[in-house]
């Protein structure tokens, strides 16, 4: 009876482990990271002039132990400066960055899942970029219209609003707001 329950226990580990971060849920993330490298890479590098790159880690060395190595997710960027963490980039980089990830991650969901791209929200932060940011940016939002059924872009800016040939236009006035379709 100890042998078989202690065969039981040993079927309960290696299942509990299979299904752990570090099993079945470590190996989809990582068969999933380099897709995701290649789509927000080729974003990235429109938006910015292809200077800029993004490398995901999923682990990185233990600062107490070498050798040791620990689950994390780390977000690297490489320009022409040498390659920094995430958080040393300016604001328009970072929006960026961000939105080169952000779509890159809907698409390669919705490819898995066989399911339509129908929308897509970017809000604001088209304030972060100089003009030939804002140029870039608008460019790959164009580039990729074919993905989406819809794209919405809610801007204050005239030069974004007037890229885009059908817009809502709302106008808050005394009595409340107003909108009418271009």
């Amino acid at each position: 009876e100890l042998q078989r329950l202690s065969q039981e226990v040993s079927v309960y580990r290696d299942l509990a482990q299979a299904f752990g971060k570090k099993g079945l849920q470590a190996m989809l993330i990582e068969s999933v990271l380099p897709e995701l490298e290649r789509e927000a890479n080729e974003l990235l590098g429109r938006m910015s002039n292809y200077r800029m790159s993004v490398k995901l880690e999923t682990q990185r060395e233990r600062k107490s132990a070498q050798g040791e190595f620990i689950e994390t997710l780390e977000i690297k960027i490489s320009d022409e400066l040498g390659t920094r963490s995430y958080e040393m980039f300016s604001g328009g980089e970072a929006f960026r960055i961000n939105l080169a990830l952000r779509i890159a991650l809907s698409r390669i969901l919705a490819q898995r899942r066989g399911a339509p791209l129908p929308t897509l929200f970017i809000d604001e932060g088209f304030g972060t970029q100089d003009a030939a940011g804002r140029e870039r940016i608008i460019e790959v939002i164009q580039a990729i219209q074919p993905y989406f059924q819809k794209i919405i872009v809610i801007t204050h800016m005239d030069e974004v609003r007037d890229a885009f040939p059908v817009r809502i236009d709302v106008v808050k006035t005394d009595r409340g707001s107003t909108f009418w379709v271009n």
